[in-house]
């Protein structure tokens, strides 16, 4: 990263001046929906100290594998080697990078550690547990999609459902259909200390060499169970109830071995009638039936299910056109409603797949600041921070306390309205200072359906309560050099600010 300049960004360079040495100087990556930040932190040592927390695009992203060729290409002119890698969690928008840009990251003098959370390791029997609901999800939600394919656009409620899904599996397949698992392992391997670290919440890393006056606080993901299934909670949020995922699981695994059986009868506990009583629907619908039962249940569905009923006789004094729902039955049908459920599923995955999130909170000993970096954590990770402490010494340390004292907030999940607690959350950054970075790009979260991403009300109170000092990765003056007043001059502990081009922002933070 370029050094400091006491000039003006009427330079033109794009530079703020920057008042004193920063602590950590953070390079945010801007390649849409996707999260990849480079932390350089000065230290005694011959070189400085780096970190690099993820590297990856959606795969909705046009262009996204040459964007991440480019940022890895960035990243080698600023430093060869990355001390610490850290991977927040299994979301492709997050670890897409490892595996297609593989060959930069070859690139590498050595990369030293990798951690990740408690959530990725093998031997750890929560997590085991928890990667079988992933691996369950994912092949269910799959078949689904293949289903909700076949399903005529016509029919607009079980369209938005498609989409819904789809937009999921973005999430965990790259744009080849690669599944986010290799992408994660990929990342996993380019570590020069075997295996990756697993993080625990509540934990402290060790304090790194030639930087005594830096502590790293593990806040997420959380160890609760009840905690990780929390995606989103009224009372907690800016503006959704869940439900239990494993319910749904076993219903569409029966549902999907059911319809895909053909002529193979499958035992259902939970069927109102033996297995061998009735008819596939396919079959009987076409017509192909012999036996005079057959024939009587073939009359009866068209009667009542498919086929269209007679007119009714009309006096001339109904001028008003009949209800073709009077005639066409086909409105009776549920053939593909079932596979709604599937949409329940999929933001099961999504969000729970968010909580478990790395998150970390940097702590600067002399001056008691703190920037925290939330990965994609959701309500329910935000919930378990109020329990965690620390024993530094003879003090205590908090959750609440961490967040009271936080002056940089690099916002979760590119700004949506359920990643981000108010009370005892936001509400809680009370400094002054505070500064805030969100990886978000609103144009490409519409074209993949997800609403209103960044939430407003939530970009409206970040930009109140950081003074102007609010930076999105979408915003349209990046690599103008004619950035917002608030970030031309220093302030508190963001003292200076650098954008020459729309690839990045870098903030220099004390």
């Amino acid at each position: 990263m370029a050094k400091s300049k006491t000039q003006t960004a009427d330079a033109g360079d794009g530079t703020a001046p920057s008042a004193s040495s920063p602590v950590l100087t953070v390079r945010h990556y801007c390649q849409g929906l996707g999260d990849c930040h480079l932390i350089r932190i000065k230290r005694d040592a011959p070189r400085d100290f780096f970190m690099l927390i993820d590297c990856g695009v959606h795969s909705s992203v046009a262009g996204g594998p040459g964007t991440i060729d480019a940022i890895v290409a960035d990243i080698l002119t600023v430093t060869r080697k990355i001390d610490v890698l850290v991977v927040t969690h299994e979301h492709v928008d997050h670890v897409s990078g490892f595996l297609t840009a593989a060959e930069k990251f070859a690139e590498f003098e050595e990369i030293g550690e990798v951690w990740m959370g408690w959530t990725e390791n093998p031997a750890d029997p929560q997590a085991r547990q928890l990667d079988k609901f992933k691996g369950q999800a994912l092949a269910l939600l799959g078949q689904a999609s293949q289903r909700l394919a076949a399903v005529s656009d016509d029919n607009g409620y079980m369209t938005n459902i498609r989409a819904g899904v789809q937009s999921v599996l973005g999430f965990n397949f790259g744009v080849k259909g690669e599944r986010v698992r290799a992408m994660r392992d990929a990342a996993g391997k380019l570590g020069k200390q075997q295996p990756p670290l697993y993080l625990e919440p509540g934990t402290l890393r060790p304090t790194i060499p030639g930087l005594d006056g830096l502590r790293i606080y593990v806040l997420g993901p959380p160890r609760d169970p009840s905690l990780l299934k929390i995606t989103d909670r009224q009372s907690e949020m800016y503006s959704l109830a869940s439900v239990t995922a494993a319910p749904i699981v076993a219903a569409l695994e029966g549902s999907f071995a059911l319809t895909l059986a053909g002529d193979q009868f499958i035992d259902d506990p939970a069927a109102p009638f033996d297995c061998e009583i009735g008819l596939p629907l396919d079959i009987s619908l076409s017509g192909e039936v012999v036996g005079d039962n057959e024939k009587a249940a073939l009359s009866f569905l068209t009667d009542h299910y498919s086929g269209n009923l007679p007119e009714p006789p009309r006096s001339k004094r109904q001028r008003k056109p009949l209800d073709p729902n009077f005639i066409d039955q086909s409105w009776r049908r549920i053939d593909h409603d079932w596979l709604a459920m599937s949409s329940t599923l999929a933001m099961q995955l999504d969000d729970q797949t968010n909580n478990t999130s790395v998150v970390l909170a940097f702590e600067d000993t002399k001056t008691g600041r703190v920037f925290l970096f939330g990965a994609d954590a959701q309500i329910g990770s935000w919930m378990s921070w109020e329990h965690l402490s620390w024993s530094v010494g003879t003090e205590v340390v908090t959750g609440p306390d961490l967040l009271a004292r936080t002056v940089y907030f690099k916002l979760p999940h590119h700004g949506s309205q359920n990643a981000t607690r108010r009370p005892m959350g936001l509400e809680l950054m009370t400094s002054p200072d505070l500064t805030s970075f969100a990886p978000t790009n609103e144009k490409d979260a519409k074209k993949v359906g997800w609403g209103e991403m960044p939430y407003h009300t939530l970009v409206a109170t970040l930009i109140d309560k950081t003074n102007g000092r609010f930076v999105r990765a979408d915003d349209e003056w990046l690599g103008t050099g004619a950035f917002p007043p608030a970030l031309k001059q220093p302030s508190g502990s963001l003292r200076g600010f650098r954008n020459t081009s729309k690839l990045w922002v870098e903030f220099d933070l004390a």
